[in-house]
């Protein structure tokens, strides 16, 4: 992604949009898909950003599809994360309840003690992407049990 940008801030003098990024990355990855039929990007992607004030969230798949979401889960037991994102969300989530959230989205499908050693937590806001430190992801676990 960053070489990406470099080269688009240096043409165009401003940062690539989320949703031409996403469409990039997928015709990358189809191409491969295309030209040998096997998916070389075994995983998928999730893409987050913001576009003035418009907020994205993108799953790319290794075929080279792509899809916007409101709130997603993926990897193993998505379903249920998805079940779970479905009726805990909603357009008007503060900050700290999303992150609430997300957690007990995780939690879903999470087998054995969550701990700030074992998980990451990543905000993305109209000013850019920060992730959490070991305290802040402890003080929101804390404050789940």
């Amino acid at each position: 992604k960053q070489w990406y940008q470099r080269r688009v801030r240096g043409q165009f003098d401003e940062e690539i949009p989320v949703s031409q990024l996403v469409q990039r990355v997928a015709n990358v990855m189809q191409e491969y898909t295309h030209s040998g039929g096997v998916r070389p990007f075994g995983v998928s992607l999730l893409v987050a950003g913001f576009d003035q004030e418009t907020p994205y969230l993108v799953q790319c798949d290794p075929s080279g599809a792509y899809f916007a979401w409101k709130a997603t889960a993926m990897g193993k037991n998505h379903v249920n994360g998805k079940t779970f994102l479905e009726k805990r969300y909603n357009a008007d989530l503060e900050l700290e309840d999303a992150v609430h959230t997300a957690i007990l989205t995780l939690k879903e499908g999470f087998e054995g003690q969550m701990t700030e050693d074992n998980i990451e937590i990543g905000i993305c806001t109209t000013e850019g992407f920060r992730k959490l430190n070991r305290t802040e992801v402890k003080d929101y676990l804390a404050a789940l049990n």
